[in-house]
């Protein structure tokens, strides 16, 4: 999938999504990451929140934890 591609896939995600809250968090997340450099999130996480993301990682590596995006749809 190319830059256009998901840009428009993207979009009409977006377009799609009515919980206020959602896209809030979604936006705030999106606008963190344009002004970010590369790695400066990273850094100003506790060691406790750096622990948590490497447990989601090893946890998504395990097909029967992860939710289908219907689901994660339909729940939002």
């Amino acid at each position: 999938m190319g830059t256009l591609e998901l840009k428009s896939d993207l979009h009409k995600i977006l377009d799609r999504i009515e919980n206020e809250q959602l896209l809030r968090t979604i936006y705030d997340f999106l606008k963190q990451r344009e002004t970010a450099k590369e790695g400066q999130i990273w850094k100003t996480m506790t060691e406790e929140q750096k622990k948590e993301v490497y447990l989601s990682y090893e946890e998504s590596q395990d097909d029967k934890n992860l939710i289908d995006w219907e689901t994660v749809k339909k729940k939002y």
